[in-house]
């Protein structure tokens, strides 16, 4: 199948969703140009998986560089939107035949409790950064903000994002206890149980004298999002589910040995001397989806650092409305901005999920989609519509109104390729990138990146 020149798409981040949007689009003959924030697309695979994921990083990185090393995509990498590009300007004046929005979901949702933000650094951190750091903490060349891991952290979350978090905690510090004792480790064997590394060198745990990190979340324990049931589950797979989690919270609390409390809601904040050094929580009842405080269970629970993990939502970027935290699409099948009828969100940054699989299987679902109702290339409605449903489980109906607007977009003249072709070029000539994607990749890979 071919489509010579006919149209040309601009993706936003080239990380999972970006870059599974771009191979799709490309293999079907569109051409393709992926504006990437950072120097290396990869996204929260570098920047939000902790760096014990050695082999599936590596996986993920080659993936993605074969995805955007096609001959069709153009990549511009070190180009923000908001920063180096404006929205409105991409949308309306660089004549693209669409925009697909894939540049995740890397704002932490709000704390929640007023006041809390101004302890920024002060006592309370956030997700995003405090992994961002982790990963990147031992590069000669990093010069973000640095983070304490001290023992007795308060972690506020409950998904597999906090369960990241929390071994973070637990393998400093008990990399840090069996220094003490002139044991040397490393967090990749550490990373594989605590017991186990701790029982090889003859010391036991508790002996250590490491208190460990608490965990709270505000539901039970049977809720934590760390496995999902199928869409309208039966009980018998709801109760599956339930199973699941507890086992894996289980097993987790078993290898990192950090303690972990349910149905605990922060309501307040406990400062001392302008630092933030605990919150004060309450049990909470739960009706259905919903976990509301009980009177009268207030307590403190004091910790050296709180750290808030209860999700990632988009960034706020000038140009592109929003409604709550989140981008304003309509549309859930194929999820258009509601100001721009050419302009789509793929992956998480319409989910507002910093899940890899989400992400992907979310991209693959509206991006084959769009190629086949919104470019006219002909392709098979009906097995696209069962990958959808395997993937994710949404509904096949269509959006006429939106399938009206679009579905006749005349294709784009040679002079409208080459006025696109031409400010892609001035913007990777700004930061260097002469269009060898190999070459960039290995000129700036930190050397000593874990």
């Amino acid at each position: 199948m071919s489509n010579p020149g006919q149209h040309f798409v601009a993706i936003i981040g080239g990380a999972i969703s970006g870059s599974v949007a771009a191979e799709i689009l490309a293999d079907n003959g569109i051409r393709v140009a992926v504006f990437e924030q950072n120097a290396r697309p990869y996204g929260k695979i570098e920047d939000g998986l902790p760096r014990w994921h050695v082999e599936q990083r590596k996986q993920e990185y080659a993936r993605i560089d074969a995805r955007l090393r096609k001959s069709q995509v153009s990549f511009i990498p070190c180009t923000r939107l908001g920063r180096d590009i404006n929205f409105e300007d991409l949308a309306k004046n660089w004549g693209f035949s669409a925009v697909i929005l894939a540049n995740g979901a890397w704002r932490d949702r709000d704390f929640g409790i007023p006041g809390a933000n101004q302890y920024i650094g002060k006592g309370l951190v956030y997700q995003n950064p405090f992994i961002y750091w982790y990963n990147h903490k031992n590069e000669r060349g990093y010069s973000g903000p640095r983070y304490d891991t001290p023992d007795g952290a308060l972690v506020v979350g409950g998904g597999l994002a906090s369960i990241d978090v929390v071994k973070v905690l637990q393998l400093e510090n008990y990399e840090r206890a069996l220094r003490d004792r002139g044991i040397e480790t490393n967090l990749h064997e550490l990373e594989k149980g605590i017991p186990a590394v701790c029982n090889e060198h003859g010391v036991r745990p508790e002996d250590l004298g490491v208190k460990g990190c608490l965990l709270i979340y505000r539901r039970r324990e049977q809720d934590v999002p760390l496995a999902q049931a199928p869409d309208n589950p039966t009980p018998d797979q709801v109760a599956k589910a339930e199973q699941v989690r507890q086992k894996m919270l289980r097993l987790a609390r078993e290898k990192y040995l950090f303690r972990f409390q349910d149905r605990r809601l922060p309501t307040g904040l406990i400062v001392e001397n302008g630092r933030l050094v605990g919150l004060k929580v309450s049990e909470t009842k739960i009706d259905g989806r919903r976990a509301e405080p009980v009177p009268g269970t207030e307590q403190e629970i004091r910790a050296p650092l709180v750290i808030s993990s209860i999700g990632s939502v988009p960034e706020i970027l000038p140009g592109i409305s929003m409604k709550g935290e989140y981008y304003e699409f309509v549309d859930e099948q194929v999820p258009r901005h509601v100001a721009h009828s050419h302009v789509f969100g793929v992956g998480n940054v319409v989910t507002g999920q910093g899940n890899i699989r989400v992400s992907l299987v979310h991209s693959q679902a509206v991006t084959k989609k769009l190629i086949d109702e919104y470019a006219q290339l002909g392709t098979d409605t009906e097995a696209l519509a069962a990958m959808r449903a395997s993937a994710e489980n949404r509904a096949a109906e269509r959006a006429e109104t939106v399938i009206d607007r679009v579905e006749c977009w005349p294709p784009l003249s040679s002079g409208q390729v080459a006025k696109i072709e031409s400010r892609i070029r001035a913007l990777q000539t700004r930061v260097g990138y002469t269009g060898d994607y190999d070459a960039w990749i290995a000129k700036v890979s930190p050397p000593d990146l874990e």
